[in-house]
């Protein structure tokens, strides 16, 4: 199982990183972290450095291919270069998936048109942009397209792949040996949950 990870200047760290501590434990797992050159890439926060081990001319097939979101997506978006190996890739893939802004690379790349797909809920009207028909769940699944929303999410996605790939027995004990089981201290996680000013804050905070 060939997991290809794209890594670009400006994406958001947990995008890749969640997903990646789930997939990787499927049995016979290749990760290739790809840029489109080889090396250090900075992820949003400016702290943060992700390593990319592989360039793009050296990935030619997957069959998961990930791609992260994060503010970095509009440049990704407008490179051919990147947008041409996304689609290569994907016409071999078992599985293409999005994590957040993600879903608009594979958007840009012409890979959602007239599927339903999710994406950050602050970017849900420019998915819609892509031909897509944009919904508000946390995991979408269209064939072997599956995005899913905002950050965290790419976690429940992955857990999905597991279980469809390996199997509930595999996937549940990934989850049990990650131990992930939210118990955050507010129920804020969405827009229909979190206080209205809250919401507006974010809003505003990610124009």
């Amino acid at each position: 199982m060939k997991i290809a990870i794209l890594l670009y200047v400006d994406m958001t760290a947990l995008d890749a990183i969640g997903p990646y501590e789930v997939l990787s434990r499927l049995p016979g797992t290749q990760v290739l972290f790809t840029g489109e050159m080889r090396g250090p890439v900075l992820t949003d926060t400016g702290f943060l450095k992700l390593m990319a081990d592989y360039a793009t001319s050296e990935v030619s097939d997957a069959d998961i291919l990930l791609v992260p979101g994060g503010p970095g997506n509009e440049a990704v978006r407008k490179n051919a270069k990147l947008l041409d190996w996304v689609r290569m890739i994907h016409e071999g893939s078992q599985f293409t998936t999005s994590v957040c802004t993600g879903s608009l690379i594979l958007g840009a790349a012409g890979l959602l048109n007239g599927l339903r797909a999710t994406t950050h809920w602050t970017r849900m009207e420019m998915l819609r942009e892509f031909g897509a028909e944009a919904t508000g769940e946390r995991v979408v699944e269209q064939g072997k397209i599956v995005t899913a929303a905002g950050v965290s999410s790419g976690i429940d996605m992955a857990l999905r792949l597991v279980q469809k790939i390996s199997g509930d027995d595999l996937a549940q004990g990934v989850q049990l040996g990650i131990e992930y089981d939210p118990q955050p201290p507010f129920d804020a996680g969405s827009p229909e949950k979190a206080p209205s000013h809250i919401v507006q804050l974010v809003r505003e905070a990610m124009r």
